[in-house]
């Protein structure tokens, strides 16, 4: 087997798989909340060190407890190497401290089918912490599922486009959506809130295009944009698809910094 080994254990989260375990569950019992969608289609959820956004990251994953997916699909930006295209994982694993997740190999050669943006292969995987840092998160709050990693080398709006018409063909009952994706970058939290507090709306709102032109104009900031974008495209074929943000938080909420912070939103998409 092609196993793809953990990259970011022991840096954005505990490396010793005990205390992985425990770490995930204290977030998950800060972050319970009164939420409770019965069908969850699809999650946002922030890609920061787990002390950082672990919290906000419990959100999201407590609605998933015990539900059932056999297939979860991560999109994650590039933050490490640009390459113009999708790049899907074409080894048969993913391992975590955890343990190793299989790949949906069938959902794979479903997204990659005649595309020419989308492809399988190793790119933009070897280190790239987006993807990887939900999959402790996975194997906690679900059993038995396989997983479809998904880095976008490029997220214009071509490339937007593209996968979520594919996603919209594989999406059923038992297929979850995760976008990973953090929020603004290194501003005071004062504009912080103001421009993540966009994004939040559009969410809110449902409104794809409204935040594809945010995104573009510079009113608000997401390094996982185009995988925000792509999921609600997605699920915008879907017609009692409703959206609500679960938290929002920011790193000063840890670090006491309030000049440079990044920002950090969980939502969920469901009927």
């Amino acid at each position: 087997m092609i196993i793809r080994k953990p990259a970011v254990a022991g840096l954005f989260y505990p490396d010793d798989p005990n205390k992985l375990k425990n770490e995930i569950e204290n977030y998950l019992q800060f972050s319970n909340n009164a939420n409770n969608f019965e069908k969850v289609y699809g999650v946002v959820v922030p890609h920061a060190g787990y002390l950082y956004s672990g919290k906000t990251a419990g959100y999201a994953y407590n609605l998933l407890r015990d539900k059932k997916y056999k297939t979860v699909v991560i999109i994650s930006p590039s933050h490490r190497e640009y390459f113009p295209g999708i790049s899907v994982y074409d080894g048969d694993a993913y391992e975590t401290p955890l343990g190793v997740v299989e790949i949906d190999k069938e959902a794979r050669e479903e997204l990659i089918k005649d595309s020419k943006t989308i492809s399988a292969g190793a790119q933009g995987h070897k280190q790239e912490h987006a993807a990887e840092v939900q999959i402790p998160f996975l194997q906690t709050v679900l059993s038995d599922f396989k997983i479809v990693p998904i880095i976008m080398g490029d997220q214009n709006k071509i490339f937007v486009d593209s996968l979520a018409e594919k996603i919209s063909k594989i999406l059923n009952d038992d297929t979850l959506v995760v976008a990973s994706s953090d929020l603004s970058h290194y501003h005071t939290k004062q504009e912080a809130f103001r421009m993540d507090s966009q994004v939040e709306m559009r969410i809110n709102t449902f409104d794809y295009k409204g935040l594809q032109e945010d995104l573009g104009r510079n009113y608000c900031e997401a390094c996982g944009g185009g995988g925000i974008l792509s999921l609600m495209k997605a699920l915008s074929v879907k017609t009692e698809i409703k959206s609500f943000t679960l938290d929002r938080s920011d790193s000063s909420d840890v670090t006491g910094d309030e000049n440079e912070v990044v920002g950090y939103l969980s939502a969920a998409f469901y009927d």
